[in-house]
């Protein structure tokens, strides 16, 4: 993450600073740490805390303990049909927590509207967002996978949060994808909402630029189109222009989008480095390109040079700050 970087491009200045880490996330407490499992303990090692060290800042929920089932506890288990399972005991099916679970998210509005994003607990049944076992039938085979009760409860009403399970930013793609979109949701949430002009809206679309043109040339079109008329209602505008941008960054970028935004930016460079250091760059863009190379190294490269040549007008990019 690039947390130097000056936001000194004319679209940047109309804009707070890119958000300082750490940012705050919500976690599963047994990821933080907490020993909050059914049997008493934790399960720390199912993310890679080190490598979010200093990046986030975790505030821990527990939804089955906030809803009074105690430690340790009889566990649990999703039943019935998968697009709206139940949540019942594993050993006393005439337990069910389905409603209580969902109803604890009211709870914890004043926590979900500070954060930034969530990382959930893999497979939990209250907290699993991939995969989770559903049991159907009498011996309680599993026939097919759900949600959590009280992550697809915190998916469902906030729908722009980016969300993550832990066991999965183990992956370095997967990570980067997440804790950029923690970013631009940090940013959006600290420089924007509440002060919905059009001159901000227009100045963070600007900065938006290779960020989704990495994810998709077509929605910054889209985008672009929905910011054209604002002599309407600019909150609502803000928040369908936010839910479409959010929507748009939570599909991974390609190689080939990464690529396409890196040479655009490496463009600002024609007129200020030589022929050899440009081709330095298109020979790192090109590695990445093929898998030969991770995006940090182009990325580092590109960072450096724009710096160096003083490209202000490329160094506020959001797509250098939030990826960098």
């Amino acid at each position: 993450m690039v947390d130097a970087v000056d936001n000194r491009s004319p679209a940047a200045t109309a804009l707070p600073p890119f958000p300082k880490l750490p940012v705050s996330i919500a976690v599963s407490e047994c990821l933080a740490g907490g020993n909050v499992r059914y049997d008493g303990g934790h399960r720390s090692g199912a993310w890679p805390a080190a490598a979010l060290a200093g990046i986030v800042q975790c505030q821990p929920i527990c939804p089955e303990v906030g809803i009074g089932m105690g430690v340790p506890r009889a566990p649990i288990q999703l039943v019935g049909d998968p697009a709206a399972p139940r949540a019942r005991g594993v050993a006393d099916a005439a337990v069910d927590v389905t409603t209580a679970l969902q109803a604890y998210v009211a709870s914890q509005t004043a926590l979900l509207d500070a954060v930034d994003g969530y990382v959930f607990k893999a497979r939990s049944p209250s907290c699993g967002v991939h995969d989770v076992p559903v049991r159907r039938g009498d011996e309680g085979q599993q026939e097919a996978t759900g949600r959590g009760i009280f992550a697809a409860a915190v998916m469902r009403g906030r729908p722009n949060l980016p969300v993550e399970e832990g066991e999965r930013l183990f992956d370095t793609a997967v990570r980067e994808h997440f804790l950029m979109r923690v970013l631009i949701h940090a940013h959006w949430r600290n420089g924007v909402a509440g002060d919905f002009t059009p001159a901000r809206l227009i100045a963070f679309h600007s900065g938006c630029k290779y960020l989704v043109m990495a994810h998709s040339v077509s929605a910054y079109q889209r985008l672009g189109r929905m910011l054209a008329d604002l002599s309407g209602d600019v909150p609502a505008i803000a928040a369908r222009y936010f839910s479409c941008l959010m929507k748009t960054l939570a599909q991974p970028a390609t190689r080939g989008g990464h690529a396409n935004a890196l040479t655009h930016l490496a463009g600002h460079l024609k007129r200020r480095l030589p022929i050899a250091q440009r081709g330095e760059i298109a020979v790192s863009i090109e590695r990445y390109r093929l898998g030969d190379a991770p995006l940090s190294e182009p990325m580092g490269l590109l960072v450096r040079c724009l710096r160096e040549s003083d490209a202000g007008d490329a160094v506020g990019q959001y797509y250098l700050l939030a990826y960098g």
